[in-house]
């Protein structure tokens, strides 16, 4: 039988209950989560360990990040040679490498580096299944300080780090360039969501061949994360702190319009399978997706890309981004010259080329702030919007970072409506249901 990891049985086999992280420059709220691996990792004189010979890096290749992986990876045994690390395609997605990580602490084989994304990492933590890495990075002399300090941020709790930011990624905003001037549009993103819709009529017209004017996530996307753009904009949240909020007035008005714009007003739709393929093939006039995403619609798409921050709302229309994205860590039940050795690997991972370079292969943010990105951004200009509107995002709501199983469920709420068109007051109230029962039940009773 498969190993489902949902949020109950995650509960059940941690015997814990859920902590937060901190994002951006605020901290989580505090909690009752393990200490054990903090103290574990920082009594250890690392001095006295030598790197395990061979580890393993367990990645789901994000943005398409297998050969850039593969090429670090070698270029880190050039400058080694204590240490052969073997790159393994752990899923093909952050949920199975969660649920292969997580069979594993059941007596299966360990990965030494593992990737895991923002609503995942925080589970591990709780279970007490990965280290806390102050020690080694100090140790190591890594300049923590030259991260990006909200992506370093998003991976700590109650002041000590649990993982390093690597493929980190907002949303942007991505348009066909020569449809916009089919319609007479100014060549730019829209300010507003509403201001798109006014445009939307001029795009369909001027370009019968597309399907659409937008295309929205596919439903197996589940679109929790750029969703919180829309409710933002509309001066709503999903939650306020651990407050549920997802069924107030503004959120029923963001997600009423995005429904409108697909079954009234009939200028977006929702993608079969993959908006970002839709979109490189022509099928879309516009999409909102990762920034993960810009190398490979840029090398697919025949036609000029242009891109700009996410749109805002009636209410908002700055700070209204969300970050995202997966950080590496470390797990606790290898030894101590595995973790030495894996760690010496993230240092190496981290080095500002190295960030560069794969910023470069992925399109994902340099988390490094002394990357050296001037080749990039003269070759795809494109990625400086991207890293421009790094200073213009916002921390997550609570209830999809959180929550166990948030993301998830937001994201089928949103499906509902948008592919099932749901009564969306009723749909959110149901919504908000799930959540409260996830923190009553799950959350609450275990913080401090």
């Amino acid at each position: 039988m498969a190993f489902s990891l949902d949020r109950r049985n995650f509960l059940a086999l941690s015997g814990a209950g859920i902590g937060a992280l901190a994002l951006g420059a605020c901290s989580g709220p505090n909690t009752s989560g393990s200490t054990a691996s903090s103290s574990a990792a920082n009594s250890t004189d690392w001095s006295k360990v030598t790197p395990a010979a061979e580890i393993s890096f367990w990645s789901s290749h994000p943005g398409k990040s297998q050969d850039i992986e593969n090429s670090l990876i070698a270029a880190y045994h050039k400058t080694q040679s204590e240490t052969k690390v073997t790159l393994v395609s752990a899923g093909a997605n952050y949920e199975e490498v969660a649920q292969k990580f997580q069979t594993a602490q059941q007596g299966g084989q360990l990965p030494h580096v593992v990737v895991f994304s923002d609503v995942w990492w925080f589970r591990y933590f709780i279970n007490d299944s990965i280290i806390n890495l102050d020690g080694l990075l100090s140790f190591l002399k890594v300049n923590t300080g030259d991260y990006v300090e909200g992506l370093y941020k998003d991976y700590s709790y109650n002041s000590k780090q649990w993982a390093v930011p690597y493929a980190r990624s907002t949303p942007l905003f991505y348009y066909n360039k020569a449809m916009w001037a089919a319609a007479g549009l100014e060549d730019r993103a829209p300010k507003t969501w509403q201001e798109f819709a006014t445009w939307a009529p001029a795009l369909k017209a001027a370009n019968p061949s597309a399907q659409t004017a937008h295309m929205y996530p596919a439903a197996s996307d589940y679109d929790s994360w750029t969703l919180q753009n829309k409710i933002w904009g509309e001066g709503g949240s999903l939650s306020n702190d651990w407050t549920i909020t997802c069924d107030a007035d503004p959120v029923v008005r963001a997600l009423q319009f995005t429904q409108d714009s697909v079954y009234k007003d009939k200028w977006a739709k929702v993608s079969a399978k993959d908006a970002s393929a839709d979109f490189a093939a022509g099928a879309a006039a516009s999409f909102a997706g990762s920034t993960g995403s810009l190398v490979g619609v840029l090398s697919t798409a025949k036609f000029d890309v242009g891109v700009g921050f996410l749109p805002g709302g009636s209410k908002a229309t700055d700070m209204v981004c969300p970050t995202g994205g997966a950080g590496l860590g470390i797990p606790k039940a290898i030894t101590p010259e595995q973790q030495l050795a894996a760690a010496k690997f993230l240092a190496f991972l981290g080095l500002p080329e190295n960030t560069a370079a794969f910023s470069a292969a992925t399109g994902y943010m340099p988390v490094r702030k002394s990357s050296d990105m001037s080749a990039v951004y003269a070759k795809r200009p494109q990625a400086k919007i991207a890293v421009d509107q790094l200073a213009h995002t916002r921390s997550q709501d609570y209830a999809r970072v959180f929550l166990p199983g948030g993301d998830r469920e937001i994201g089928i709420a949103s499906s509902d409506i948008l592919t099932q068109q749901a009564k969306v007051a009723d749909r959110l109230t149901k919504l908000k249901s799930t959540l409260t029962d996830i923190y009553t039940t799950d959350v609450k009773p275990k913080l401090s």
